[in-house]
């Protein structure tokens, strides 16, 4: 079996897992499993920075994944950080196995808004997408509708769809393409 694995890094919310399901199958086309919870990301805390460090979650993420999952998508509510950013909505290994996402700076609240249920999906599902994007290959993208367009603001996620611009759309295809005889999927 060749799947896509969704993992919460601690307590994450069901309807939001469910919707991550749901956009990355119409991206990715894998079928998608959600795996038991795993404790929050606890080794991956930065005291200096108040934040947890992406990179240290990719390492432990990387150990967790099973030989049936093409990609794994790790899902935090904590606040993610790498040494040259002062925070990343997402991180994942280029080409690699694994991605993580955090929906501490997709809420409404973390700019002290009112909550609002819909944008933290849409925002999620965008985020999530391109850090899967990332790993089958894609890189930024300059068509700031694209999902694989750099976000390094909220407006930036805001601004671009949930979808693959037509350039993207046809490397994906072709990486999974690639993929396939690795992965003994049926053409």
């Amino acid at each position: 079996m060749n799947t896509i694995h969704l993992v919460a890094l601690g307590q994450v919310d069901k309807e939001i897992m469910k919707s991550l399901e749901v956009g990355i199958w119409q991206i990715f086309g894998f079928e998608l499993q959600l795996l038991p919870a795993l404790p929050e990301p606890a080794y991956a805390y930065e005291a200096k920075r108040n934040q947890y460090s992406s990179v240290s979650i990719l390492h432990e993420l990387v150990k967790y994944r099973s030989n049936d999952s093409v990609r794994l998508l790790g899902v935090t509510e904590k606040d993610l950080c790498i040494p040259m950013l002062s925070f990343v909505f997402g991180h994942a290994q280029l080409q690699g196995s694994a991605a993580v996402i955090s929906l501490a700076r997709l809420r409404q609240e973390f700019y002290n808004l009112p909550p609002n249920q819909t944008i933290l999906l849409n925002r999620a599902v965008k985020e999530a997408i391109h850090e899967l994007g990332h790993t089958f290959g894609l890189l930024h993208c300059q068509d700031t509708s694209c999902a694989m367009s750099l976000s390094n603001a909220i407006h930036l996620v805001d601004s671009k769809t949930d979808e693959l611009c037509r350039n993207c759309s046809i490397i994906l295809e072709e990486n999974i393409k690639n993929l396939k005889p690795l992965l003994k999927l049926e053409k």
